[in-house]
């Protein structure tokens, strides 16, 4: 059996693959998202669109998937992200139809939990996208100068979190309806109109 030498950074418990794992796909998601906006050209707009995604999807992935993994270890199971390579290149794939199909990866939980233990680490992921695309349009109406970079911010973390309320497979909507089908609901709600409704 493959064993991972384990890091402690602070109360965070991790690995160094689980570390390779989240920058690979933190990179990948940006390429796709940098590519279905402005296709692939090899300019500084290119260049500015990927640093924007970067750091607009970086944020909202990476949190996404920690938000997983801390109340995970809350509950006191073993919990590290692994990339899903295929997928990735998928959506890179993807992307230069312009669209984006964005399933990286996943926290792989190992211990005992309740349905509701399950969908509470399901529900901090996505709750975790919308909290950040309020921030980011809050700033971005705040400082109407850079609202460019803040409301793509916003549009992708709802878009991140709304995503993610796909009721079957491995999303974390199908654990969330199993748990509160209302809270399912709920979540399903604001992500739609905030996104399609709002602006």
């Amino acid at each position: 059996m493959k064993t991972y030498k384990k890091i402690q950074i602070g109360r965070i418990k991790t690995s160094r693959t689980e570390l390779i794992d989240l920058t690979k796909a933190w990179l990948a998601i940006s390429l796709a998202f940098t590519i279905a906006s402005v296709g692939l050209r090899f300019d500084i707009n290119f260049g500015i669109i990927f640093l924007i995604s970067a750091f607009t999807v970086g944020v909202g992935f990476l949190l996404h998937e920690l938000s997983h993994k801390f109340v995970a270890q809350r509950y006191g199971c073993v919990a590290e992200f692994r990339a899903f390579d295929q997928m990735l290149l998928f959506a890179v794939a993807l992307s230069f139809l312009g669209f984006i199909f964005a399933a990286p990866g996943a926290v792989m939980i190992s211990g005992m939990i309740t349905r509701r233990e399950n969908g509470i680490i399901s529900f901090a992921g996505p709750i975790t996208n919308y909290i950040l695309a309020m921030i980011f349009l809050g700033i971005s109406l705040a400082f109407p100068q850079t609202g460019f970079i803040f409301l793509r911010g916003f549009q992708i973390n709802l878009w991140l979190g709304l995503f993610n309320m796909i009721p079957f497979g491995n999303f974390d909507g199908i654990k969330i309806m199993h748990w509160n089908r209302y809270v399912w609901m709920g979540m399903i709600a604001f992500g739609v109109y905030f996104l399609f409704f709002f602006l």
